[in-house]
């Protein structure tokens, strides 16, 4: 009988130690240990005090309508999707929110995308690249296709990110099809040419078996969707589901250095990935790997913060001071460029709501007088503090 397969959305990220965010922890740090089972105090802290915030309200026109759902920031433009898969892709300017353009091919033809997995925006080479999971699309930033090409060796990347003028960096999870064997290749992390998707690096993480965040329930298989590759101002951060260790690679000279080790024992089986890394704090997810097929949930998550100026775990409630009750914002979900740690989309109905009853102050508050119920949403961009 012929499996079903249920993709369970759950967005990771990742995580590093060291005086500055990101970058390589100095040789005398302490290599982080994380009890993942283990009961951590709250703690409340204001986004606005360890990340500096932008917003973008979106446009809104006859053409330009969109549920927002971001998937790339450039210094530039950014790139918005709808959630269905209607195929449109929307360019507006970073700066204003301006809509420049609308973009749609979709189809079966050998120059279109019949669904979008995630595109990456080349602003240097004028270029965008829409990942279509057994292919990869390349167009200009009107539309115009120039290429195309397939990954390489069987390969199926979720996750695909702008690397350098020449090369993207991406993650093939078709190892998730190999739960509980042995790998089956050297690396499923690489580096990867724009012109023609061979590979120019593999990133090979350590480990034997295959642990996927896969859970089987007699013909139903559900997978969830698991963020293993983080850009992090000038490194990456790299998670496999498979290894107990979280890894920084730095590219400039090749190294993969750990940053941290998951600690856990017992049923059921928690993954660990991770957030940002800034200055002073390390925001990590973790997920237990469950599901139930009844009702069709599963997958839980919750997040942890390492302080390191108090060198203790916590679970974070993070604020944003821009609203006057306690809004909180979730660090885990998404995943910016490098400069931009985190985003998320603001609903302008719940903005004009908060603006009716003064709930909100700043730059937020003049955004919202401005909006109505049926605006685009405003996309707020956290960055790393320079």
């Amino acid at each position: 009988m012929k499996k079903a397969i249920i993709s369970v959305l759950c967005p990771f990220l990742l995580l590093g130690l060291g005086t500055t965010g990101c970058k390589q922890a100095d040789k005398t740090d302490t290599l982080l240990t994380v009890d993942v089972k283990a009961d951590y105090p709250e703690k409340e802290v204001t986004l606005q005090e360890f990340m500096d915030v932008e917003y973008i309200p979106l446009e809104t026109n006859d053409e330009f309508v969109t549920q927002g759902a971001v998937m790339a920031i450039g210094d530039k433009y950014i790139l918005v999707k709808n959630y269905a898969n209607d195929g449109d892709i929307y360019v507006f300017d970073r700066a204003t929110g301006k809509g420049i353009r609308k973009i749609n091919r979709k189809g079966q033809g050998g120059e279109e995308y019949p669904f979008i997995v995630s595109a990456v925006l080349d602003e240097d080479n004028e270029e965008m690249f829409v990942n279509s999971s057994q292919k990869i699309l390349v167009y200009d930033l009107s539309g115009n296709f120039k290429r195309s090409f397939k990954p390489v060796g069987g390969a199926t990347y979720m996750d695909v990110f702008n690397y350098d003028k020449d090369n993207l960096i991406c993650y093939d999870m078709s190892v998730y099809y190999k739960d509980g064997e042995e790998k089956d290749k050297e690396f499923y992390h690489a580096v990867i040419s724009k012109q023609d998707g061979s590979i120019t690096r593999g990133i090979p993480i350590p480990f034997k078996t295959v642990n996927a965040p896969y859970v089987q329930q007699g013909d139903v298989v559900a997978v969830a969707s698991v963020r293993l590759l983080i850009p992090c101002r000038d490194s990456w951060l790299l998670v496999e589901t498979s290894s107990d260790t979280v890894y920084s690679y730095q590219p400039e000279n090749n190294r993969l250095t750990p940053f941290l080790v998951k600690q856990s024992s017992g049923e059921p089986e928690v993954l660990i990935t991770m957030g940002p890394v800034t200055e002073r704090y390390c925001f990590i997810r973790t997920m237990e790997k469950k599901f139930d097929v009844a009702s069709g949930r599963g997958f839980p998550v919750a997040d942890l913060m390492y302080d390191k100026q108090e060198d203790a775990l916590f679970k974070p409630v993070v604020i944003n001071a821009d609203y006057t009750g306690k809004q909180e914002v979730d660090l885990t979900r998404n995943v910016g460029n490098g400069e931009v740690a985190t985003y998320q989309a603001l609903a302008a109905d719940g903005l004009v709501e908060a603006y009716t009853d003064n709930g909100l102050k700043g730059e937020l508050k003049e955004i919202a007088s401005t909006l109505d119920e049926e605006s685009n949403p405003v996309i707020m961009l956290m960055k790393y503090k320079k």
